[in-house]
């Protein structure tokens, strides 16, 4: 069926490939994202709106629409009268076949939001006619640019037609009774094809129900298996050389630095493997710890990895372990995947011999053709941008090395135990110096003061980043946000002082690019979210975020991070073009808080784990529809659930649970 396509448009078939939808089930597994409400605006509240306050409300135009262009953006504005009287001018952002679509002899319905200040609405919807009652909750979907949404809902109601009778349940009598869950496909169904929000409601339930159930059972059961675990010959690590390197630090550890190191060391001394995250806000020093237990791991005689996953952070890490440990007589060596090949043959001979101590590198630390003599700590920075298959494919290069994941992406207590099951968590609270002074705030793209702002960071001898959520311009887009189109302009303005950064590129014009940014030769860099991690530019001032909507809440904190590090007053400016109520309120998080626990949490609110855990490129199963902040309660009875199953596995329709989620984590831990 995927071969012959699912529609008849080839160009529609693409897009559907694109989103990873094959076949009519992976149709109906793309759930909504969100529901728009079409009940009716009661007209006496119309006369007393508030601010962003969104209203529906039924008539005609009453002049034709009009067309205005602002250099890359449009508008259409016309005036519309409802069925009670009331006039409303409406403006309609960058949608210039409106003026084509709308007359004045049809009725419309209008979703719109309402702007206090300029006292128009700004058009979120239009349909034609009176929206019937049953029709009131529209299901909204994350859809390419170029798919028309209502080609969309005809394919799914296609699939829902050709599913029928396909469709059966995953989970046993025992817990569809226990919480009076209906049928999967009816559930199916109503989550596709609502007529209110009680619908969406029973519907979710099964399908949310059933991903944390799976979650669960697929953390309890690798849980078991690292208890299994018991390292062979940890070797002793000698505490007073310990104690004395830390000493000689040219800086002071925090209170938290001080805790998580105690909390590793104590699991790279015990019985069991170290299975552990340290999670910490961008600049926490997490690489300061990841450093002191290498040297500690050293004391022992037993190499160690650390792994980034980036070439330019690998590099980064290689410098500073470098030069930390100029005085000890431990070895430091960098494997990527772009080194010559008589570099590459060197490292691999001294890895394998044990001459070398600590290497550093990316995914090429656990390739086939690498062999450590004696691997005891595998660190994995930025453990969410890998999949648990290439976590476990590292740290099963040791002989039960210990294994240390390290993410900047901090999330409360009570949730890591829920996400992180399977590890044990440190956390870092602690800045070692002062928090960075930014200013964050969402502008148009065309907004004059960008150009102002610019000039003034290369005047000032300081640095400026600008951002594009990716390398090159798909032929579907009229718009130009690629960052190779975006290089073009700013090249054009400001000529010979701009550079461009991305991962396609060559590792020595990367070297280069960096390297010119770093020392002010060129002081603009255009990227796109290769530089989200690790990397280092103190002089760095500016960052200018293009289509910051394509990127999670954490993505864009992360981003931030990479400015401000002199201590100086930065600025951080996500470009955003659209008027998507959803997006803005995404946005607006980071304008009011610079804490990494509360913008992770909002995200994990508005989005789910899924990029957060590395879950989609894991194997795991993605959590599409269940949320770990809202439906926290659901996780609390699933986790219950899980441990009732695997405690009785001989109840009916159990062992099916348990062979499907032990399913899951083996394709997920393959190498």
């Amino acid at each position: 069926m995927a071969k012959k396509g699912l529609t008849s448009s080839p160009k529609l078939n693409f897009l559907l490939y694109k989103m990873g939808i094959f076949d009519y089930e992976d149709v109906l597994n793309h759930f909504p994202r969100r529901y728009e409400s079409f009940e009716y605006t009661e007209h006496t509240h119309l006369r007393h709106l508030d601010d962003k306050e969104r209203i529906v409300i039924y008539g005609k135009l009453i002049s034709a629409p009009r067309t205005m262009r602002f250099n890359r953006l449009s508008n259409v504005t016309f005036f519309f009268r409802n069925d009670s009287g009331i006039d409303f001018k409406v403006v309609a952002w960058n949608r210039p076949y409106l003026a084509k679509n709308l007359n004045l002899q049809d009725d419309f319905t209008i979703s719109a939001s309402y702007n206090l200040k300029r006292h128009e609405v700004n058009l979120l919807s239009i349909r034609k006619g009176r929206v019937p009652a049953s029709e009131r909750t529209i299901p909204v979907y994350s859809l390419p640019l170029k798919y028309p949404p209502h080609n969309f809902v005809q394919l799914v109601d296609k699939a829902l037609e050709e599913e029928n009778g396909k469709i059966k349940n995953v989970l046993p009598p025992y817990f569809t009774e226990k919480y009076k869950l209906i049928d999967r496909y009816k559930a199916i169904e109503l989550v596709h094809h609502p007529k209110s929000m009680e619908d969406v409601h029973q519907g979710s339930r099964v399908l949310k129900y059933e991903e944390a159930l799976f979650f669960s059972l697929k953390n309890q059961i690798i849980r078991k298996k690292n208890k299994l675990l018991v390292s062979k010959g940890k070797g002793v690590i000698d505490n007073s050389r310990l104690k004395e390197f830390i000493e000689n630090l040219s800086f002071s550890l925090t209170d938290s630095q001080k805790k998580a190191v105690l909390e590793a060391l104590k699991d790279m001394k015990g019985d069991s493997l170290m299975y552990r995250l340290l999670q910490g806000d961008v600049g926490t020093g997490k690489t300061l710890v990841a450093s002191i237990l290498l040297y500690a791991n050293c004391l022992r005689e037993k190499q160690g990895a650390l792994m980034a996953p980036t070439e330019a952070l690998a590099k980064q890490h290689y410098e500073t372990l470098t030069s930390l440990l100029k005085e000890t007589p431990y070895k430091v060596c960098l494997l990527t995947g772009k080194l010559d090949y008589g570099a590459k043959k060197e490292a691999l001979r001294q890895i394998e011999d044990g001459s070398v101590q600590i290497i550093v590198g990316t995914h090429s630390l656990f390739s086939k053709n690498v062999n450590y003599q004696n691997l005891g700590l595998a660190i994995i920075d930025e453990q969410h941008k890998f999949g648990v298959n290439q976590r476990a494919a590292l740290s099963d290069k040791g002989e039960n090395a210990d294994l240390l994941l390290m993410s900047a992406t901090p999330i409360p207590r009570t949730l890591s135990m829920t996400i992180y099951g399977d590890l044990d968590v440190s956390t870092l609270t602690e800045f070692p110096n002062k928090k960075r002074d930014i200013l964050t705030k969402i502008l148009r793209s065309n907004n004059k003061s960008i150009d102002a702002l610019i000039n003034g960071c290369i005047h000032s001898n300081r640095r400026t980043y600008i951002i594009a959520p990716k390398i090159e311009k798909d032929e579907e887009e009229d718009e130009e946000r690629s960052v190779i189109s975006i290089f073009e302009r700013y090249e054009e303005k400001y000529p010979g002082l701009v550079k461009i950064l991305h991962g396609k590129m060559d590792e020595e014009d990367k070297d280069d690019a960096l390297m010119s940014f770093k020392n002010g030769d060129t002081p603009i860099l255009c990227s796109t979210s290769v530089v989200e991690v690790g990397i280092d530019v103190k002089e760095a001032g500016l960052m200018l975020v293009y289509e910051p909507q394509s990127f999670a809440l954490s993505s864009l904190h992360q981003l931030r991070g990479r400015i401000g590090r002199d201590g100086n007053e930065a600025t951080f400016l996500m470009l955003y073009d659209g008027n998507d109520e959803d997006e803005i309120k995404k946005l607006r998080v980071l304008e009011n808080s610079n804490d990494g626990f509360e913008i992770a949490e909002q995200d994990l609110k508005m989005r789910g784990p899924g990029d957060l855990l590395g879950v989609r490129q894991s194997g795991l199963p993605d959590l599409q529809m269940v949320n770990l902040v809202k439906d926290f309660r659901m996780f609390e009875y699933a986790r219950d659930d899980a441990k009732y199953i695997l405690d009785n596995p001989n109840e009916p329709g159990f062992k099916d649970l348990i062979d499907r989620a032990s399913a899951l984590v083996d394709d997920a831990t393959l190498a």
